[in-house]
């Protein structure tokens, strides 16, 4: 059968992380500006009691960017410079798109600053941690030993200019411990990982799907009786029946690149939304080519907005959460008139960004 090649498995992982820098991930560097060297000078600590310096101010300041986005206010703002097509479309990456193809021109082409908040960094965080578990013997895979490493890992955490950015109080500061701590715990509640016969973790996929180049990090691949499973950790809210079919697209790619790489297919994927539910499938031609179709057609698209140079924009309530909001004349608009009809939450950064 052919195999998986393998970045850490539990067998080859004997290195303690505490002594062991760690460069960051293909995923950090493919879905959000590089970390830089988050792991590195891991210690031990009791959790979460370590202090940071004065937080350093974020360096997202619109006015800095504006002469890079021509005809901000003009009649013809769609109409954006010639760009060049990536050299890999990564999940992230495509979702973004979908969502608003200018905001993706910004993030990958304008290369403008898109700091994680605090949902993003909690997932950061809690991923990190549920990697290194894995990477343990079965019988270490316990609450306990997962406590430990969120002491280990948390330092590097409280210490990194993206999370030093946010410029959390103390309270904050706690919840943040807090939630995610119960997103790692959460784990439990869906499935007992000393049962679990781990494959690989955090698993580079590089390779053609439907036409497309692609890339992307799995989290975890796992042997199951009938071959293997993808398996990807979830610290968002889980979906509505309605949406999980869309939420599955991305394992199901994964499932597409380990075929691709491999030969061998994938026979479940599925998304652990941690403390919450497991959202699983079986991996069927169906489910493949209609994950591979939408891949295919949302890169076919990118081809022609990067030739055109008109990258359209998608006004809707995540205008409220864009980073770009402030040299978007649309996404400024819709804010407004979603602030205004009540239907803008009050939490949303645009309101802030913006005065209202």
């Amino acid at each position: 059968m052919p195999s998986v090649p393998s970045i850490r498995t539990p067998e080859s992982s004997s290195a303690s992380p505490s002594t062991t820098p760690r460069q960051p991930s293909e995923r950090h560097r493919c879905s959000r500006p590089s970390w830089g060297p988050m792991w590195q000078g891991v210690v031990t600590t009791w959790w979460p009691t370590v202090p940071f310096s004065t937080p350093t101010p974020s360096t997202y300041e619109p006015s800095r960017y504006e002469h890079l986005v021509p005809d901000m206010t003009g009649k013809h703002s769609g109409s954006l410079p010639v760009a060049s097509l990536p050299r890999f479309f990564s999940p992230s990456a495509a979702s973004t798109y979908d969502k608003c193809p200018r905001r993706w021109k910004h993030r990958y082409v304008d290369k403008l600053p898109d700091p994680p908040g605090v949902s993003a960094l909690v997932g950061t965080f809690s991923h990190r941690v549920l990697e290194l578990l894995c990477g343990e013997k079965p019988s270490l895979r316990t609450v306990d030993r997962a406590r430990e490493l969120a002491r280990q890992v948390w330092p590097s955490i409280s210490a990194h200019r993206d999370y030093r950015a946010l410029n959390l109080g103390a309270e904050a500061e706690r919840k943040f411990r807090w939630r995610s701590w119960n997103a790692i715990e959460g784990l439990w509640g869906l499935e007992d990982p000393a049962l679990v016969d781990v494959r690989s973790t955090e698993q580079s996929l590089t390779s053609e799907v439907a036409g497309v180049p692609f890339r992307g990090i799995v989290d975890r691949i796992d042997n199951v009786n009938a071959g293997l499973a993808i398996t990807d950790y979830k610290s968002g809210k889980a979906p509505v029946p309605s949406r999980r079919s869309k939420a599955l697209s991305q394992v199901l790619l994964y499932a597409a690149a380990v075929e691709a790489d491999t030969g061998e297919r994938p026979v479940q994927v599925r998304l652990l939304y941690l403390g919450q539910e497991a959202v699983e499938e079986t991996v069927t031609e169906e489910g493949l080519n209609e994950a591979t179709g939408g891949l295919a057609s949302s890169w076919a698209s990118l081809e022609t907005d990067c030739s055109s140079g008109r990258f359209e924009v998608r006004p809707g309530p995540l205008c409220g959460w864009c980073p770009y909001v402030e040299i978007c004349r649309e996404g400024r608009s819709e804010v407004v008139r979603r602030v205004e009809a009540g239907r803008m939450r009050k939490d949303a950064p645009a309101r802030e960004a913006l005065g209202i």
